[in-house]
């Protein structure tokens, strides 16, 4: 069997990365490259899917469409998509209090009392508070810049993580319904 030296195998891992790339360069690669990535499908496809929404930028509004323009799985797609979202997210809230202190040790100075903001982030805020940025950060902020904020702002982090839970559920949701009859109806002209 093809191990990690074969270069079949080399061949594939790098259309899996370069297939979404090649779709905006050169038709005739993107042909081969998605043929290529839709091949190695499984285990590495989903896998990239996962590791790609869990990066921030990247995160669900990007890897949804592409996994399904690709032909792979709508539901396997938007699974590992929400997975990957919402892991990161996980991460970022955990670690948040560690990496406080640790740039306050940096610093040298001692982590300050969460202060309120103020001006037109304070504004904002009041009126909308962690619901409202919780579901529009996908389209925002992203979502890992909102559990930042929404921690700085002194939100507690079992509500971060259970308002960002539902808003990276809802949007994977609508993203994958959009793609999925999106690419559907332009298959249809």
């Amino acid at each position: 069997m093809g191990g990690a030296s074969d270069p079949g195998q080399r061949l594939s891992w790098i259309a899996a990365v370069a297939g979404p790339l090649a779709l905006a360069t050169d038709p005739a690669a993107a042909r081969s490259a998605t043929d290529l990535f839709v091949e190695t499908g499984g285990p590495v496809g989903y896998a990239l899917v996962f590791l790609f929404a869990a990066i921030p930028w990247f995160e669900i509004f990007l890897v949804i469409p592409v996994g399904i323009g690709l032909g792979m799985n709508v539901v396997g797609v938007a699974v590992f998509a929400f997975l990957g979202n919402v892991l990161s997210v996980y991460a970022v809230i955990a670690f948040h209090d560690r990496a406080r202190a640790w740039w306050a040790r940096y610093r040298r100075t001692e982590p300050k009392p969460r202060e309120r903001a103020g001006g037109r982030v304070r504004a904002v805020w009041d009126r909308y508070g962690l619901a409202g940025l919780a579901m529009s950060s996908p389209m925002v902020t992203g979502v890992h810049l909102a559990a930042l904020i929404a921690l700085a702002l002194g939100s507690r982090k079992r509500a971060v993580g259970a308002w960002l839970t539902a808003s990276i559920a809802l949007w994977t949701v609508i993203l994958t319904a959009v793609s999925y009859y999106g690419f559907g109806f332009v298959a249809g002209l």
